[in-house]
């Protein structure tokens, strides 16, 4: 009787261990790594004037993204977030690598940007303003009265169906 006693208060406190182990690693936070990894060669070991786009694009692969006017301006862009199991992410690091190209496809600049360097952009939630006026929902319904006999043949309402064909 005082072994199965004692059997059954060592199984009760092992499953107390496993829920309250469960239960903490549910606060762990879950960091990810996006974009742009480094791994032989840092963005920021390319030299100005001795390295070409050859060069960088053998030793780091491709940009993350290409500059939208200018095709000799390439980016190199991470980040590292943090998110606990209800939260939304929090960003930890960010780093943009600008590595820039002249005419002859040398490399003419590297500058490297952390995320203090960013500010963040106030959006506007606004609507774009259309013309006309606004029809309420009984004018939604008794405006298509009149209007024609409707769907005649479903066939002609495709997209990209043009009339008489």
């Amino acid at each position: 009787m005082a072994l199965r006693k004692a059997v059954s208060a060592a199984a009760l406190s092992l499953a107390g261990l496993i829920v309250l182990g469960a239960g903490l690693s549910g606060c762990a936070p879950t960091i990810a790594s996006n974009g742009f990894q480094a791994v032989d060669v840092k963005p920021t070991d390319i030299k100005a004037g001795v390295d070409s786009r050859s060069s960088v694009l053998s030793k780091l692969g491709s940009p993350s993204t290409v500059a939208a006017f200018d095709s000799n301006t390439w980016y190199y862009i991470s980040q590292t977030t943090e998110k606990y199991t209800y939260y939304k992410p929090r960003l930890l690091k960010r780093d943009v690598v600008i590595i820039t190209f002249d005419k002859d496809d040398k490399v003419t600049g590297v500058k490297s940007l952390q995320l203090k360097d960013g500010y963040e952009i106030a959006y506007a939630n606004n609507e774009t303003p259309t013309r006309g006026r606004e029809v309420n929902w009984l004018e939604q319904i008794l405006g298509t009265i009149g209007r024609g006999g409707g769907m005649i043949n479903p066939d002609q309402n495709d997209p990209g169906h043009r009339p008489g064909q």
